[in-house]
């Protein structure tokens, strides 16, 4: 039973990989000003990871939104993820409302996956 981490530091890993199944940690966004933009920087981060680990946004299992504000964040958000989604391939999904690491930071993701 191998554990493979990606992207580490003293803190977390990026991605962890355990037999088939792929972890990423909460990913957030750069610097982008609206939910959006930081979306868009957030499934990029994502995209980048699962391909690290051998996996696509095609292989989710479940995905974790956190929105800073879901009354102004949720629908914007909805929009850049269901562009984002293969048709018929959307995880399970949880979107709640917490308060962020960062105040400008408006949205984080985390997800599991399995490899392609």
């Amino acid at each position: 039973m191998t554990i493979h981490r990606i992207s580490s530091n003293e803190r977390l890993s990026g991605a962890v990989t355990y037999k088939e199944l792929v972890f990423l940690s909460g990913q957030v966004p750069g610097e982008g000003l609206d939910v959006a933009t930081q979306t868009r920087e957030v499934l990029a981060r994502i995209d980048a990871l699962l391909a690290e680990a051998g996996s696509d946004k095609d292989h989710l299992l479940n995905a974790t939104i956190y929105l800073k504000d879901i009354g102004s964040g949720f629908a914007p958000m909805n929009d850049v993820w269901s562009a984002w989604l293969s048709p018929g391939m959307a995880p399970t999904r949880t979107t709640l409302q917490a308060e962020l690491a960062r105040p400008n930071v408006l949205v984080e993701i985390s997800v599991i996956a399995v490899r392609k």
